[in-house]
Order: C-alpha cells, then sequence, then structure tokens
C-alpha cells in the first residue's frame, strides 16, 4: 500500500477538533502538495518535512506526494502538523510499520535537524485525546502541560529518531507524569503593605469574599493600585478544575506552561491604551483577550476612563454572561471568561477633586465631561463604587497593626465556602428566584431600599447588586439572615 493514515489535531478557541493526516505515494513527476485548506505555516510543512526526513537519513520518495488533512473545510493553522506529515510519509513508503498508528496521536514542529519544537495548545490536545483513549506523543517542552491530563497517556520526545525508534519496539519512549505542589504565598503582595484605608480593605474582603466588582474613585496616591494588587493574596486558590481551565487558555497563547503558577489566580493588568480586540479577544483565527486570560482571576483596569470607550462597551456582556463570543465570517469560537474586575479611577481630571490636601483646578464641565467617559450601563453593572480619599500622614497611623492577606483570606475562604454549601455559586452570579430564596429581607429592609432606590435614581440591576452584598456581608459575618446592618452597609457601596 501506498497510503498511511495518521491522527492529530487541530486547535479551534479552547477545543482540539480531529484532524486526520491521509498521505498518498503515487507514480508520476516528483511533487509534494499539501490539502484541506492549510494556511502558509502548513504550506511550509513540504520544506521542513523533507529536510528533517533527510537529515535523519530517511528515505525521502521522489514521486508525487499528496497529503490531506480532513476534514477539508476545518482550517489548519501553525506547525503542529509537521511531525504527523513526516510520519506518515514514511509509513507510506514502507519505513515505518502501519498498524499501531491508530492507537496513537501526533503533534510537533519539526527543526530542519529532525528536533521537535513546542506547540500551541497542548492541553486541549491532551484532553482530547484521552477521551478516545488515544496515546499522545509530542514534544517534551510540551509534556508538563500535557501531562495535566491526567486519563491521557503522554509520550514526550525530543527528536523524530525516538519515535520512529518507538513506533518500531525498538526503544520505548517513557510516560511522563507531572507532580504539582500547592503554590506558596511568597510571590504575593500582602495587604498589610497598605496603611490605612480601613473602609478601601473592608470594601476588597467583600469584593473578594463574594467575588463582585469593584471600582476605586480616589486622588492620586491613596492607595487604589495597591489594594488591588493585593486582592490575589486575598482570594482563595484556585481549585484543581479551575487551574486546568485556565491552564487551557494559556495553552492556546503564546505563553508556556509554569507550574510554579499552578493554582495561583490570574491578575492582569493592561495599559489603557489596550484595544478592543486586545481586551476582549478577536482576530483570525479568534484568539483570547485580557478578559480571557484573566478568568477565575483578576482583571485590574487602571485609569479606568482613559480607556477607549468602545473598548470598555464590550466588557458588559462578559461582564453578565462570563463567556465571550468571537465571531467571524469563516468561523466562530467562545472562550470562558468569568473573571472578577477590579478598577480603578480618578474624581476628575486633575485627580484631585475633593481632595482636603490639594485644590481642584478642573470645572464643573471638565468634571462631568470626564466623568461621562465612562457609561451608564457599564457603571450600573460594576456592584461596588468604593471613594478612597487621602490618608493623613501620622506616626500614629503608620504604627497601627494591619491584618496581614493570610488573616483575610482566612474569613473570605469561609464566607465561600458557606456560599457553595448554600447554593452552589457564588454570590455574585446568584440570579432571579435564587436571589428570591437566599436573599430574603424583612419588609422594613425591603422599605429601606425602596427608598435608597428613589432617592439615587438606582435601577433594578443595582438594586440586585446591592442585594447580593448585603448577602455576602452577611456571610462574612457568619449571619443566616440579612440584617438592616448588613443592608445599609451594602449602600454605602454605591455612591456613583
Amino acid at each position: 500500500m501506498t497510503l498511511a493514515i495518521v491522527h492529530s489535531r487541530a486547535i479551534i478557541g479552547i477545543t482540539a477538533p480531529t484532524v486526520t493526516v491521509e498521505t498518498h505515494i503515487s507514480n508520476g513527476l516528483p511533487n509534494f502538495s499539501i490539502v484541506g485548506l492549510p494556511e502558509t505555516a502548513v504550506k511550509e510543512s513540504r520544506d521542513r518535512v523533507r529536510s528533517a526526513l533527510l537529515n535523519t537519513q530517511f528515505d525521502f520518495p521522489a514521486q508525487r506526494i499528496t497529503v490531506n488533512l480532513a476534514p477539508a473545510d476545518l482550517p489548519k493553522e501553525g506547525g503542529r502538523f509537521d511531525l504527523p506529515i513526516a510520519l506518515s510519509i514514511l509509513a507510506a513508503t514502507g519505513q515505518l510499520p502501519r498498524d499501531q498508528l491508530e492507537h496513537y496521536e501526533f503533534a510537533g514542529e519539526l527543526a530542519l535537524s529532525g528536533e521537535l519544537r513546542p506547540i500551541q495548545g497542548a492541553l486541549p490536545f491532551s484532553f482530547a485525546s484521552g477521551k478516545l483513549q488515544r496515546t499522545l506523543i509530542l514534544p517534551l517542552a510540551n509534556a508538563d502541560e500535557a501531562a495535566l491530563a491526567k486519563d491521557t497517556v503522554v509520550l514526550p520526545a525530543n527528536h523524530l529518531l525516538e519515535v520512529c525508534a518507538h513506533l518500531c519496539a525498538q526503544k520505548n519512549l517513557t510516560r511522563h507524569e507531572i507532580e504539582l505542589n500547592l503554590s506558596n504565598d511568597e510571590t504575593l503582595l500582602d495587604l498589610s503593605d497598605v496603611n490605612g484605608q480601613p473602609h478601601a480593605k473592608r470594601a476588597l474582603e467583600i469584593a473578594a469574599a463574594g467575588n463582585h466588582s469593584l471600582l476605586f474613585i480616589g486622588p492620586p496616591g491613596t492607595g487604589k493600585t495597591m489594594l488591588a494588587s493585593r486582592l490575589p493574596g486575598v482570594l482563595p486558590m484556585l481549585t484543581d478544575d479551575e487551574a486546568i481551565e485556565v491552564a487551557a487558555i494559556a495553552s492556546i497563547t503564546n505563553k508556556s506552561f509554569n507550574r510554579s503558577n499552578w493554582r495561583k489566580r490570574p491578575f492582569r493588568s493592561p495599559h489603557h491604551s489596550a484595544s478592543s480586540v486586545a481586551l476582549v479577544g478577536g482576530g483570525s483565527p479568534p484568539r483570547p483577550g485580557e478578559i480571557s486570560l484573566a478568568h477565575q482571576g483578576v482583571l485590574f483596569l487602571d485609569e479606568l476612563p482613559e480607556f477607549n470607550r468602545r473598548v470598555l462597551e464590550g466588557l458588559r456582556e462578559p461582564l453578565e454572561s462570563g463567556t465571550i463570543t468571537i465571531s467571524r465570517a469563516a468561523r466562530q469560537a467562545e472562550f470562558p471568561a468569568r473573571f472578577q474586575l477590579i478598577a480603578a479611577m480618578n474624581p476628575c481630571p486633575c485627580g484631585h477633586a475633593g481632595n482636603p490636601n490639594r485644590q481642584c483646578r478642573c470645572t464643573y464641565e471638565q468634571i462631568q465631561r470626564y466623568r461621562t467617559r465612562l457609561s451608564g450601563p457599564l457603571l450600573d453593572r460594576i456592584d461596588m463604587h468604593v471613594e478612597v480619599p487621602p490618608s493623613p500622614h501620622t506616626s500614629q497611623q503608620n504604627n497601627l497593626p494591619s491584618e496581614c492577606s493570610a488573616q483575610v483570606r482566612v474569613r473570605v475562604e469561609k464566607a465561600r465556602q458557606i456560599q457553595l454549601q448554600r447554593a452552589g455559586k457564588n454570590n455574585s452570579v446568584l440570579m432571579g428566584k435564587e436571589l428570591e430564596q437566599f436573599c430574603k429581607l424583612n419588609p422594613g429592609d425591603k422599605q429601606l431600599l425602596e427608598i435608597a432606590v428613589q432617592k439615587f435614581g438606582l435601577s433594578t440591576r443595582a438594586c440586585h447588586r446591592i442585594i447580593r452584598i448585603a448577602r455576602t456581608i452577611a456571610d462574612l459575618g457568619n449571619s443566616t439572615h440579612i440584617s438592616t446592618e448588613h443592608l445599609t452597609e451594602a449602600l454605602t457601596y454605591r455612591q456613583l
């Protein structure tokens, strides 16, 4: 036979659809063609594969070679198909046995010397291979990442010759397994570094406990960025399932897997010049943006009004749904985006409106124009709006003891455990009947909330968010019911 079939996979979003590499050798003038909707990097596999086979002392057929990447309507990209194409040519020419190829899946970019170079998307690839109970052979650089799929047998290799020796039963590759330890807190910033600001620290603790979005408003130098950057140290560590979700998203980007970050929540802080594609995702093929890279973690937007308004409007849907769908004419990809939004802004263009220590130079019109850069619907979707005033610089304040992140995290973890036992989710995503069931208010508190809604002109969405925050405050106080004290504190976090 002059036909060989090898299994591999493409990457679409965070999924890995099957690709069958079919190679046929026929008589005719020497020619090497690749069909099946390959993009430029896949077409260039012809030269890499030819040189790799010749440099490893294999015979390259001087015949007509046709490689079909099926299904034909699925776009193929990258150098991941180099290894399966090379192996299919060797099998079609009888230099490798064909009988064992059905039980394997292959991926890897070939150097001209035959060495294997890493690919993107090894983790989704590995999960999909394990579901079909196939053994995965891929470059050694991707082994740690692929081994996160515990049900998949991962055989890493450094060179094409090692793969061929394994398939010929001359020298077997060794299964790669990985042991992951819990991350320590040494690299996380600590909340005790922030002097003063008890109200803002309390708001940060509530936001962490209920996974609520939070906007800090205050003059420059009051500690807004310091507080936000210390939120990961207050949040509970990722569960194994959540960590795998985060690793799968990182796998399809240019980031290599780093086991030292295992179970650490992502913290993304894009510059305010970021484009909509950079923040939300996009491109062709679609790639995840900052909101997906912050999945299960924190997205911090400093100087919020300086972001392009159209860029910020792209956050409205994923803030509610926890996913983002990127649609293009040829394809569509969905990425998870369950992030916790933390933002910071100045109260005016000069930054000193309401600052007792500095005089504001802005007119009323300038302040209004500055604040209207943020749309009402976006602000309505941010749970908590907290003012961060300047702190008095006194030696007494600097000597006051401040809680460290570990102490606060104990309360946060306890509150989150209460939420999961009660509703199976965080308070920030309680909806409809769940609010009625788990966030009941007594008649007096209902009337208090109605008065606040009328006085401040709050929307129904904002009203629901206040109730969720009150439920989180009650959980932090280990209270089964929402009291007037919890509700009034929650109302103080809707000042904008």
